[in-house]
This record gives C-alpha cells, structure tokens and sequence, in this order.
C-alpha cells in the first residue's frame, strides 16, 4: 500500500498504544490535575495544619496560660521539674537554710553594731517565723565580750531582754567596747546561740 506521492505507507510498531491521556473533563477520576486544589492537598493533612488554613472568624482564638505549657511530653516534663524545684526551694526557705541571720528557738535575729564614742551600740532586729510551732517569748541574757589580745581574759559585759508576742521587735543596748569585733552569746531558756560580729 502506498501514499499518494507513492512510497509506500508505514505503520507504526505501537499504532494501538495510547500515546495522550483522554481529557480529564472527560475521565476525572484518572486525569492529570493541571490546578493547584488545595482541599485535595489538605485532605490528609493533620488537624493542626488544617487550623491554619480556616477563615480568621473560624479559629477559637482562646488565651489559655496552662495550655501552652503542658502541649506536648517534654513542656509536661519541664513543667513538672520547674514545679518541684519551686516546692524544695520553699520548703528549704521556710525550714531557714537559706536565712543569712541566726535563729534562737523559732526566732530570726539579725545583729549589729556600730561604734560611738568609746562604746559599741548594738542591734537586735527579732522577726518571729511563721512556724507549726509558737516561737519562744520571756527572757534572752546576752553576754558581750571582745577576743583576747593578750593572756588576761577580756570583760564581759552582760544585758537582758524580753521577746514578746509581736512579729518583728527592735532592742539596742550599748556595750563598754571600742573594738572592731564582738563576741555574743545569747541564751534562753532552753537554747544558746555563739556569735561573733563585726562593728562599723
């Protein structure tokens, strides 16, 4: 058989083989897609990423201060250590590890001494703690003396004062030393406290 110029006509080896999809108007399950669809592309998407793409009036927009920070196992974890770290470092605070001042039977002192005029006057501030157990009222004998210079014993200058019911109490008294350290000790009736303290 040949064409009209007269050569023969060739057939190709794949005649029967579709060579072209049919139009996807036509087969739309089996057509190529030549259109970004983004629901076909969301479809399988997780639930957070479709939030993203809901009109602004379709998102719950609601403040949660907790949420953010127990979303997932390790903001749970950090959460949980930054919670307990808080409870050992109160527990510790209340039992007085961290108070820098002494403590004489349930109450805090803070001491000090300035120098005037050959003398040392000195400072007691108590504060009462917030304790299960009531802090000690009554008497407190504070004995005040210098460190030895030389072999003879130094003087020993004696006071007395009284802890009441109130939270936070001041006491001064003026002891017989002109000297850049003091020894104290305080005693109740039931405990003693040794200190020493440095004058301005």
């Amino acid at each position: 058989m040949s064409d009209d110029n007269g050569q023969p006509e060739t057939h190709r080896p794949n005649a029967n083989y579709k060579l072209s999809n049919p139009d996807s108007s036509e087969d739309p399950q089996g057509g190529i897609v030549f259109h970004y669809n983004r629901g076909r592309r969301l479809q399988n998407a997780p639930d957070s990423v479709k939030s993203l793409y809901l009109p602004v009036n379709e998102k719950q927009n609601r403040f949660s201060l907790l949420g953010p920070l127990i979303a997932d196992r390790p903001r749970r974890a950090m959460f949980l250590i930054i919670i307990l770290m808080c409870a050992v470092i109160w527990a510790f605070s209340m039992a007085g590890y961290f108070d820098s001042g002494r403590t004489l039977d349930g109450n805090r002192l803070e001491i000090s001494g300035a120098a005037f005029e050959g003398a040392t006057i000195v400072t007691i501030k108590k504060t009462a703690k917030n304790l299960l157990s009531q802090p000690y009222t009554g008497a407190v004998d504070i004995a005040v003396t210098v460190p030895s210079q030389a072999e003879e014993e130094p003087p020993v200058f004696y006071h007395r004062i009284y802890f009441t019911m109130n939270q936070t109490e001041q006491y001064r008294f003026a002891a017989p030393f002109d000297s850049k350290e003091l020894l104290m000790v305080l005693q109740s009736e039931k405990n003693e406290i040794r200190l020493s303290i440095k004058t301005d």
